[in-house]
């Protein structure tokens, strides 16, 4: 990083670690001074004249009062082998900006953020059905083949299960986090964590370290709309977060669309609520891409792939040896130890990784099918 780079994503962490100022009166801020060298620079008058800007928040600007030494955050933000993309910077999503309260930056990890390019998120419930995990992967893909990027919150079931599929589409996937971006959660998503960092990138508002609370988790998912141009849900109850995401998108101008499930499902209760209140129910990304008007991400990120559905990319020898003796006809785990000459042991625990992958579906009786 030149230094000059160096010094102005340090102004920037600056500017965003003063105690007491929010997204929004940073961004009232930012209207009339440009950047944080300004700011700083500007008079106790000037700066009070700011609407949203506080007497208090006017003194920690001018007396540099931060709520993190900005000197150690930035030596972690290298540690961890990450960066900060500035409000102003190319890399910032552009359609974030459009925002109500934008973040000043943002922490990311993985590769740079194609910001003209075309977002979609795909959210929903974190205990879905089989259906709403095979729904999801296939959107995700399909979507990745038509060279829209995918964004999600990286959470057990639909999201992990969309960004899944987005790299099977050998497509840029953006997982938004509720930690640092430093922090892998949930665990359980480790593999997924890596394999976004190889092919997309993992960004987050919060500091480095930051743990999963859970007041995180509605705040990140503005970002997740905010840098969409539509927010699909697939399965979701009445009280989902999704749903929080469903109406930040809503506020924010995005399109919402919705998953059709069954109706004895309560994971569908909530895709329901939202087509009765408008939303459009989608089934492919084509459906998609049409109420969109068929946009497709422009420029050199566009990835194509085959439409033909082979095996996932980066499997284990084993896991692929598990996966070609799966189909939509059931087959028991002990049939599947005896194909595969695998130990038992082995072939339950990477079925377990498949399925939380969404590569695999369990029935009763320990039979499985492909997803």
């Amino acid at each position: 990083m030149a230094a000059s780079t160096k010094d102005n994503a340090f102004l920037w962490l600056c500017l965003y670690l003063i105690q007491g100022l929010g997204n929004v009166g940073a961004k009232n801020l930012l209207e009339v001074y440009g950047g944080p060298e300004a700011i700083f620079a500007a008079s106790r008058e000037e700066l009070k004249s700011i609407h949203g800007i506080d007497d208090q928040v006017v003194s920690n600007i001018l007396a540099r009062k931060y709520a993190v030494d900005p000197e150690k955050e930035y030596k972690r933000v290298e540690k961890a082998g990450a960066r900060i993309i500035p409000y102003d910077d190319d890399e910032y999503p552009r359609e974030l900006r459009q925002i109500y309260d934008p973040p000043v930056l943002l922490f990311a990890r993985g590769k740079k953020i194609p910001s003209e390019d075309i977002f979609v998120a795909v959210v929903g419930s974190r205990s879905p059905t089989p259906y709403g995990i095979k729904m999801a992967q296939r959107i995700g893909r399909e979507l990745a083949e038509q060279g829209i990027h995918v964004v999600s919150g990286l959470a057990r079931g639909i999201d992990g299960a969309a960004q899944w599929g987005c790299l099977q589409g050998r497509g840029y996937t953006m997982a938004v986090m509720g930690t640092g971006v430093d922090v892998v959660y949930p665990a359980s998503n480790r593999k997924l964590f890596y394999k976004v960092l190889e092919s997309g990138c993992v960004v987050s508002e919060f500091p480095m370290g930051t743990p999963p609370e859970p007041r995180n988790f509605p705040i990140r998912n503005r970002i997740i709309s905010g840098v969409s141009s539509g927010v699909v849900v697939v399965e979701a109850t009445k009280k989902s977060g999704s749903l929080i995401t469903a109406s930040q998108a809503l506020e924010q101008g995005r399109e919402v669309f919705a998953v059709p499930g069954s109706a004895m499902s309560g994971r569908s209760a909530g895709t329901h609520f939202l087509i009765k209140q408008g939303a459009k129910l989608v089934e492919t990304a084509e459906d998609i891409l049409e109420e969109m008007g068929g946009l497709a991400s422009p420029g050199p990120s566009r990835q194509k792939a085959s439409s033909a559905q082979g095996p996932p990319p980066d499997l284990s020898d084993e896991e692929m040896a598990i996966y070609q003796e799966l189909s939509d006809y059931p087959v028991h785990l002990d049939e599947l130890v005896r194909r595969t000459g695998l130990q038992p042991g082995v072939v339950s625990g990477l079925l377990m990784e498949m399925e939380l992958s969404g590569l695999v579906r369990q029935l009763p009786g320990k039979v499985f099918v492909r997803a």
